[in-house]
């Protein structure tokens, strides 16, 4: 039987967000996940990844930040990121049934989740779904600072091909975050986890990551 997914409202200030929830029967855990600076909640690889995770028991919330919903192509900042972010969580708390909530999010959205918990924000851990440790061309410049104050277990899943993490400076950083990090590296994968030569739509592959996901959720409950 198919789970059925809900459409939900979020206050962030003095506006709302949209959220998509999708939550199996006795989930054995919550996922909040939040979209990539280019795409918004509907995307299919976030739609794919999803509907995954359900079929392996963990509910998932997913949302806009503001400025997909308003319709603006830049991302907000970190500030009002965070607090979505916070929002979002707390509506999620609201709607489980006590089980461990995590945070989760593709590129932006997984780095602005790492920012929020660095900052206090609950969560039993993170998830990236591809982190964006710097811009394309840009390895000098590393997002990585707010990450050696995590304390909460982290899963980087990465393509050994994403222009936005040169392997061998993410390995760099996981080292230094020390055990409570963890690296499982999608071999030829790009920074949508894309496979030359594989032809996979994108709810394939965002499919494709749920299992790796559901077993590192169920070795750290």
């Amino acid at each position: 039987m198919p789970n059925t997914e809900t459409n939900l409202t979020v206050t962030v200030g003095e506006s709302d967000v949209s959220a998509l929830h999708i939550r199996p029967e006795d989930p054995f855990a919550t996922m909040v996940v939040a979209h990539g600076a280019g795409a918004g909640m509907e995307h299919p690889f976030l739609q794919g990844f999803a509907e995954a995770m359900a079929h392996e028991g963990v509910a998932t919330l997913r949302f806009n930040f503001p400025y997909r919903e308003a319709g603006r192509r830049f991302p907000d900042r970190p500030p009002l990121a965070i607090s979505t972010w916070r929002a979002v969580m707390d509506k999620a708390t609201e709607l489980s049934a006590g089980e461990p909530l995590w945070a989760a999010g593709k590129s932006f959205g997984g780095r602005m989740a790492s920012m929020a918990v660095a900052e206090g924000m609950p969560a039993r851990g993170l998830v990236y779904l591809g982190y964006p440790l710097h811009a394309p061309g840009k390895p000098e410049k590393l997002r990585d600072e707010h990450l050696y104050g995590v304390t909460v277990p982290m899963l980087f899943l990465q393509g050994t091909r994403d222009t936005f993490a040169t392997p061998e400076l993410l390995e760099g950083v996981v080292r230094r975050i020390g055990p409570t990090a963890t690296l499982q590296w999608s071999e030829g994968g790009d920074h949508s986890f894309a496979v030359k030569g594989l032809k996979r739509n994108a709810a394939e592959v965002g499919a494709s990551l749920a299992p790796a996901v559901a077993t590192f959720l169920r070795e750290k409950a």
